[in-house]
């Protein structure tokens, strides 16, 4: 992991990891069904863990992993905030917009893993499992709220 591009690579899945945990934890405060709610505390700990872990990589590689996430992950919480709180049915609004995250941050990740070196790529794929598992629980509660 010692390149600039796998250090720069890592550090944008990390920044994509705190900001979609950002949004798993408020929504898992806005909406409304304590079952859901419990779903998305657990999912928000798994991308925390999964967070802090590429900081480890990172880190061992000597390189200053990321830290923070970006301005974007505020707005994107206001937003769906919003349409949440003007939908007839609030929690399925948040589960449709964290399921399109969750994809957007596991095909990043399988980018990542399938345009690194081999050596670089396994940190990452060592995350895929753990990724996967909050994907299935995000398109299963998806698929759901829109039966």
């Amino acid at each position: 992991m010692a390149s600039s591009v796998t250090h720069t690579t890592c550090n944008q899945l990390i920044r994509r990891g705190i900001d979609l945990c950002h949004l798993y934890r408020h929504a898992a405060l806005a909406v409304s069904e304590p079952g859901l709610r419990a779903v998305l505390d657990e999912d928000a700990q798994a991308l925390a863990t999964l967070v802090v872990e590429l900081q480890h990589e990172v880190e061992l590689a000597g390189e200053e992993p990321r830290t923070h996430g970006s301005w974007r992950a505020a707005l994107r919480c206001r937003m769906v905030d919003g349409m949440a709180r003007t939908a007839t049915r609030r929690d399925n609004t948040w589960i449709h917009a964290l399921a399109q995250d969750e994809s957007a941050l596991l095909r990043a990740f399988e980018h990542a893993i399938a345009n690194l070196p081999e050596e670089s790529a396994q940190g990452l794929r060592r995350q895929l499992p753990r990724l996967r598992g909050i994907h299935l629980d995000m398109h299963s509660l998806d698929g759901a709220a829109h039966s």
